[in-house]
């Protein structure tokens, strides 16, 4: 158990492309209904840094961790934004950005969040707001840890305003 669910909240974490891009867009979304916000990587075996992450041989990917007060906000919201803010059909790679690190992804940490991510990938999928199949990978996140990116990619477009970021609304 994690500090986060002793203290009642709920973790989520999305892979959407670049980490800065995926933080940005959510801080703006949910900014106070969010309590923490992390860029970092997932999938991996082991801890690593972003120079090797990069390298596309960790089999992590950027991703932004963020917890929640279920109460306050659902998880469902949460991932119907993620949908919109990236394209969710480009396999592995995010406008400019390639790789496996890029890869659009879900880490769902109870059966609850695979229920509700997989429901709302398929009405997504048949809403016809996404031309194209999508590709998100949706995987549990047990027996993974996150790992906390290096401290200066934390609010990394917050503190470099013209930093490079492809994300942008999709619908």
């Amino acid at each position: 158990m994690t500090a986060a669910t002793k203290a009642g909240l709920e973790l989520a974490t999305f892979g959407a492309g670049c980490f800065w891009g995926t933080e940005k867009y959510f801080r703006k979304q949910f900014g106070a209904n969010l309590k923490s916000f992390a860029a970092g990587y997932m999938g991996g075996a082991s801890k690593a840094t972003y120079k090797d992450v990069c390298t596309g041989m960790t089999n992590h990917a950027e991703v932004l961790q963020v917890s929640y007060e279920p109460n306050q906000l659902a998880y469902g919201d949460l991932v119907r934004f993620f949908f919109r803010m990236h394209d969710p059909t480009t396999l592995n790679r995010q406008g400019n950005d390639q790789g496996t690190q890029y890869r659009s992804v879900i880490f769902t940490h109870t059966k609850e969040q695979q229920r509700i991510a997989e429901q709302i990938r398929d009405e997504v999928q048949a809403s016809g707001k996404i031309k194209g199949k999508i590709v998100t990978q949706i995987q549990s996140a047990d027996g993974l840890q996150f790992f906390m990116a290096e401290p200066y990619h934390q609010r990394y477009l917050e503190n470099h305003p013209d930093g490079y970021c492809n994300h942008k609304l999709y619908y």
